[in-house]
């Protein structure tokens, strides 16, 4: 896969290959790739969360968050 980018762009791919220690501009790339889909996931399952059903006041879930860890 070949990406064309403004020598803009090309000039900030550099920098933060340059500056956050990435080898290659491939490897930055992939990485913002990864954490684009780690955000799609989370938006995915908040997402799925408001569907789920009714909403809980939060102490009531967390009473039984802390209920549940007490018994192991």
């Amino acid at each position: 896969m070949n990406i064309s980018l403004p020598d803009d762009m090309k000039a900030f791919v550099d920098e933060q290959v340059r500056t956050r220690g990435f080898m290659s501009s491939s490897e930055y790339i992939r990485d913002l790739i990864r954490q684009q889909r780690e955000v799609a996931e989370l938006r995915a399952k908040l997402v799925a969360g408001v569907d789920s059903g009714d909403p809980q006041p939060a102490d009531e879930v967390f009473a039984r968050l802390r209920a549940r860890v007490r018994t192991y």
